[in-house]
C-alpha cells in the first residue's frame, strides 16, 4: 500500500457548485490518501449557498471553500497535480493550461444544479442530485487501485467513471 497522497482537481466553468461539491466529497472520503482542490476557468466569485447547504446535510465540509481561477493552480509553486478531472462540459471544452507533471485527466459531466429554474425544492433536488452523481464517481475513483496499475488502464478507468449515471457527454479529456 501506497502511502502517496494525490492531488486532484476538480474543474467546472464557475467553480460555484459541482466542482465544490466534488473538491468536499472526495477531501473527506479520501482524507489520508487524496487532497482535492477546485476551480474554474470563469470563477463567480461565490459558492452556491446549496451547494453548501446539501454539502452540510450530508455530512461534509462546507468551511473555506471559494471560488477561484485555474490559474491559481498553473503557476510555479502550485500543488503538483496528479488527477484533473472536468466536471462540466463547458470547462471540458475549453483549453485548459498546462498542468505540470502530465496528471491523468478526464471528463466527469453532470448537469449544472444551478441551472435549472424552478421552486426551491426542484432546485435542491437538483443539487442532490448532482452530490449523487459526484459521491458516486467518487466512491468509484477511491475503489481503483491506483498504485497499482498503469497509466493507460488508469485512463480506461476513469474514463467509465466519468461516463456512469448521470453522464452529459460521453465526452473525454
Amino acid at each position: 500500500m501506497s502511502d502517496r497522497i494525490y492531488n486532484v482537481l476538480f474543474l467546472c466553468t464557475g467553480n460555484t457548485a459541482r466542482s465544490i461539491l466534488a473538491e468536499s466529497i472526495l477531501q473527506e472520503d479520501g482524507k489520508g490518501r487524496f487532497h482535492a482542490f477546485s476551480a474554474g476557468s470563469q470563477p463567480k466569485g461565490k459558492v452556491n449557498p446549496l451547494a453548501l447547504e446539501v454539502l452540510k446535510d450530508a455530512g461534509y465540509p462546507t468551511k473555506g471553500f471559494r471560488s477561484k481561477s485555474w490559474d491559481e493552480f498553473a503557476v510555479p509553486g502550485a500543488p503538483k497535480m496528479d488527477f484533473v478531472f472536468t466536471v462540466c462540459d463547458r470547462a471540458a471544452n475549453e483549453t485548459c493550461p498546462i498542468w505540470p507533471g502530465q496528471p491523468m485527466t478526464a471528463h466527469w459531466g453532470i448537469e449544472d444544479p444551478a441551472a435549472v429554474e424552478g421552486t426551491e425544492f426542484q432546485k435542491r433536488v437538483a443539487f442532490e442530485q448532482a452530490f449523487r452523481f459526484m459521491k458516486t464517481r467518487i466512491s468509484l475513483f477511491l475503489a481503483l487501485p491506483i498504485a497499482g496499475i498503469d497509466r493507460l488502464a488508469l485512463a480506461g478507468h476513469l474514463k467509465r467513471i466519468g461516463n456512469s449515471e448521470g453522464s452529459t457527454s460521453k465526452a473525454s479529456v
